[in-house]
């Protein structure tokens, strides 16, 4: 599956994962078994542009959800995807393993480092070895370099209000004061942490 065939959904399907179930559920049978079916596909994130996954990746909504190598240049024919510097670990919910981190992207028109950022978005899952008991596979060690090789993206379109395209996103809290799609990533961080109980 490289991309070839209409991969959405039909009526009245939703393809929902939470960043759990995607890293362990998906990228981890990826990473650890390559030739396992999968309904996710595969994508060369050099060949497409944001705008052109639809059709082509997993779709639900406006979420389109694909493999791709890790790659450290995210270049793509007419602009780039930037990493923002915000990581998130994401953690097994029954036994508080840190299994994977997501990184978000957004994309950005024209050449690097001069582009025009635009409202679309990427969270890129990468799996953490570390997370996982591997003591039962004897070659832990000459695969520990195949996990890091893909990763799992979700990409969508965060909604403008604003007519001047990148830089002001949708969703305007109680007091009628717009809020960037930073900003919300931010506080979606706060959120979680205030899920985590520390030990004394």
């Amino acid at each position: 599956m490289m991309g070839s065939g209409n991969m959405n959904l039909p009526p009245g399907f939703y393809f929902s994962p939470t960043d759990e179930e995607l890293v362990l559920h998906f990228l981890y049978s990826k990473a650890s078994l390559p030739c396992h079916p999968n309904i996710i596909p595969d994508l060369d994130l050099s060949l497409l542009d944001p705008w052109e996954f639809n059709g082509k990746a997993l779709s639900s909504g406006n979420q389109h959800y694909f493999f791709t190598e890790k790659k450290g240049n995210r270049s793509t024919e007419n602009g780039y995807w930037k990493e923002i510097g915000v990581t998130k670990s994401i953690v097994s919910s029954d036994a508080d393993n840190k299994v994977g981190i997501k990184k978000y992207l957004v994309f950005n028109l024209g050449k690097a480092p001069q582009g025009t950022e635009t409202n679309w978005v990427m969270e890129e899952y990468h799996i953490c070895s570390s997370g996982f008991n591997t003591a039962s596979c004897g070659r832990r060690r000459n695969s520990d370099q195949s996990w890091s090789k893909w990763v799992l993206c979700r990409v969508y379109e965060k909604r403008s209000q604003s007519q001047q395209g990148a830089k002001c996103y949708s969703d305007e809290d109680d007091s009628g004061t717009e809020v960037s799609w930073l900003d919300e990533v931010f506080m979606s961080l706060d959120d979680d942490l205030e899920e985590i109980s520390l030990p004394n």
